[in-house]
């Protein structure tokens, strides 16, 4: 199943374990202000390799390709990134604060053998928006590199991988950093050749469920099939070759410091929104209870063990409870063929029922995605309609509903997980040569 081996990663040259300064995000939610802070803390932050300056036309002179190749060659030379000098599988451990409780989530950080989704060996669980893969493909042609991480989970519920990570966590700190949220990453190695290949028999035979990058596997996947095809065409097909792995951070889905936060949305009408028409559409299938100012809309969620989420609409000061009814028969209120674990999602159910039908949005048709918005908070969703329509609050996704959905060979529907804390950019590059 899932080929696990270990790498020379290059890392920042450095004399302190300290690196936060060369850190950023994912390069997905970085900003252009953002992005001139980050180079403001060092020349060398990371995101100067992620979003290089230049036309993304790779026809233009001076383009952020031909830019991110020539500085990731040039830190190289330079000494700005070295190579570890033994092969080495990395342990990641990202320690934050989470309502009231010191969580750690630990992760194991290596190349992981690339299959295409059909071979069910690495799983999606998500549908991705709508996104033209030029981007991060081209750069990872121009720099054959992996400078960030895409996050998998694996299933260990007998914990069997725990006791390498204590093994691990003797070893000496190779860097830290700390993010804009208070995250701190401490990252350590392990060279031992028996602990690699426990590692390597432990998950010989695991799925992996790719939690968050499915853009970066997917840009691995065709780089791969690229340079396949340019082997091929000159006679050759290596086996094992870089090119056919990409760097993965891999995390135990029986982990209690892996937490699932939910991303709430906000939509607007294509024509003028009437919150009473609205409501009135929402009570066919759906039992609408008002919320009481006290009651935390969190609280308000956990009570109900059908489809549910509370909604806000502009121009109402009132949370409302909306819980699908006993009597809708999911099977025959969503007509497509799909599985029962992937209709009972509540943002199945939310785009089916609601978004669809009522509000005339769907992924299936792009030009209708930029009247919904994606907000991490609760605050911030409900703060919203003051100038949009209506707010969608929902409760995590649980990782049970995850693997049932991706066995099953399906995706749910986009931005249906949020996993929390995101993975820091800069802590290991992989060099794919």
């Amino acid at each position: 199943m899932a080929r696990v081996r270990p790498f020379k990663a290059l890392t920042y040259a450095r004399t302190s374990p300290d690196i936060t300064d060369l850190t950023a995000p994912p390069y997905d939610v970085i900003s252009e202000a953002q992005r001139a802070r980050l180079l403001g803390r060092s020349a060398y932050n990371v995101v100067a390799l992620e979003l290089p300056e230049g036309s993304l036309d790779p026809s233009v002179p001076g383009n952020r390709y031909f830019t991110g190749r020539h500085r990731w060659q040039s830190w190289r030379d330079s000494g700005i990134v070295v190579r570890d000098r033994v092969p080495a599988i990395y342990v990641l451990e990202q320690r934050y604060q989470f309502e009231g409780r010191e969580l750690c989530r630990k992760a194991f950080i290596a190349e992981v053998g690339l299959h295409a989704f059909e071979e069910r060996v690495i799983l999606p669980h998500e549908r991705t928006l709508p996104r033209a893969l030029g981007d991060r493909f081209n750069l990872t042609k121009a720099c054959a590199a992996n400078f960030s991480q895409v996050l998998g989970l694996y299933s260990d519920p007998s914990s069997a991988t725990d006791r390498l990570f204590d093994r691990a966590s003797e070893s000496a700190l190779l860097m830290t950093a700390v993010d804009d949220d208070g995250v701190t990453s401490h990252v350590r190695a392990i060279t031992d050749a028996d602990a690699i290949a426990s590692l390597m028999k432990i998950m010989a035979d695991k799925q992996v469920f790719i939690a968050d990058g499915h853009h970066r596997y997917t840009t691995a996947l065709a780089y791969r099939n690229e340079r396949r095809a340019v082997d091929s065409a000159a006679g050759t097909s290596p086996a094992d070759r870089p090119y056919d792995y990409v760097m993965m951070a891999l995390v135990n889905m029986d982990d209690p410091g892996l937490v699932v936060l939910p991303t709430h949305r906000v939509a607007d009408a294509p024509r003028n929104f009437d919150p009473t028409s609205f409501q009135d559409s929402l009570a066919r299938d759906f039992d609408l209870t008002p919320l009481a100012e006290e009651v935390p809309t969190e609280d308000a969620l956990t009570t109900s063990e059908r489809p549910a989420f509370v909604i806000s609409a502009r121009g109402t000061d009132t949370r409302i409870l909306a819980t699908l009814k006993d009597g809708v028969n999911l099977d025959t209120a969503i007509p497509l063929e799909r599985s029962h674990a992937w209709k009972e999602l509540d943002v199945t159910v939310l785009q089916e029922l609601v978004l669809d039908p009522i509000l005339d949005i769907h992924s299936d048709r792009p030009e209708t995605l930029d009247r919904l918005h994606f907000f991490k908070n609760t605050p911030d969703a409900l703060a919203a309609t003051t100038t949009h329509d209506v707010a969608f609050l929902l409760r995590p996704t649980r990782l049970q509903q995850l693997r049932e959905v991706a066995l099953t060979g399906e995706t749910m529907p986009q931005k249906s997980t949020y996993f929390y804390p995101k993975l820091l950019s800069g802590l290991l590059f992989r060099a794919i040569d």
